[in-house]
């Protein structure tokens, strides 16, 4: 049983076509923050977030250098509905993931890659539950 009330990293990686992800998971009392990157710039283009109690999925995109939306969400909403069934609390994902003179091939790997790294997140939290610390209030 891991213990979520101490700071546990835990690092997933992918390469496949040239390019590397990867994303880094952080476990804050049941929550996950998980930061998904990769390619020759990493940065922060978008965030996503899932509430447990509704259910919901949302989406900021930040604006680009030339001035357009970052796309990374879409990576990260590959990610999300694999793990999804098997979060036990709320989950943010920061993504973003840039290859200078990315080429259609790569392109098209990135989504199997995410949705590799979704598995490779999921069974790492089907091993390890985690142990819950309620909060208390007087």
């Amino acid at each position: 049983m891991v213990d979520a009330g101490k700071e546990i990293k835990v690092n997933f990686t992918i390469q496949k076509s040239g390019l590397r992800l990867q994303a880094e998971l952080k476990i804050i009392n049941g929550d996950l923050l998980i930061a998904l990157t990769g390619g020759d710039t990493p940065h922060i283009g978008t965030i996503t977030t899932f509430d447990q109690a509704t259910r919901a999925i949302t989406t900021t995109q930040f604006t680009s250098h030339d001035n357009r939306k970052h796309k990374d969400q879409v990576l990260a909403e590959e990610l999300l509905n694999i793990i999804q069934p098997v979060l036990t609390g709320n989950c943010v994902i920061t993504s973003g993931v840039h290859v200078n003179g990315i080429t259609q091939a790569q392109i098209h790997a990135t989504f199997p890659m995410a949705q590799n790294l979704g598995q490779q997140i999921k069974a790492w939290l089907q091993e390890n539950p985690f142990e819950i610390k309620e909060p208390e209030y007087h």
